[in-house]
């Protein structure tokens, strides 16, 4: 399968964003948009997938500047949030299982540094564990997000809803390295 993580900058911080695809079905979603739209349009069209899904980690503006050129460019393309502010078709249902070709798409929620936050895991339908874990700010390489909502309440929901994934799971947050499960396990000094 493919990822490709996009990196863009704005007011003095970085940002990323990530793009998964199914290599056979070449259907394609976009987790979070980052502030520039431009490399995610490129790799798209230079790699002829079809962009059917958008997933936000949370509504911060860094997370989604770029949502409207990228809706602009894909408009039949569905959202999917945790916000309860946003229209009730692009809102995130319990237990939902999204496909994507032969991945699948589930979602933990993961409040505390916003009130919208959700983890995104990406899997694939033979394999009951996750790969791959879309944390937007919840977690970071070595920290975690500002506890904007509740540090006690971001600190709890990272280690249920994301430290309990088996140990091998990629993360792939919203500002930093790549990181796993096992290593903020070992490492991060908030946990």
């Amino acid at each position: 399968r493919e990822l490709r993580v996009f990196t863009s900058a704005a007011e003095g911080l970085t940002v990323n964003c990530y793009l998964v695809w199914d290599e056979v079905t070449l259907d394609a979603a976009l987790f979070d948009t980052g502030v520039d739209a431009q490399p995610v349009l490129a790799c798209l069209t230079e790699n002829q997938v079809q962009l059917r899904h958008i997933f936000i980690t949370h509504s911060h503006w860094d997370h989604v500047e770029a949502l409207p050129k990228i809706r602009g460019a894909w408009p039949k393309a569905r959202v999917h949030s945790g916000s309860r502010s946003a229209p009730v078709d692009q809102r995130n249902k319990p237990n939902e299982i999204v496909p994507l070709g032969g991945l699948r798409v589930t979602h933990r929620e993961t409040p505390g540094h916003a009130e919208d936050g959700v983890t995104y895991l990406v899997g694939n339908w033979q394999e009951d564990a996750p790969h791959v874990a879309m944390v937007g700010d919840a977690i970071f390489a070595g920290s975690i997000g500002r506890g904007n909502q509740s540090w006690d309440l971001a600190r709890q929901k990272v280690r249920e809803q994301i430290l309990s994934l088996p140990p091998e799971t990629l993360l792939c947050p919203g500002h930093g390295p790549l990181t796993t499960v096992v290593e903020e396990k070992a490492h991060n000094p908030f946990f």
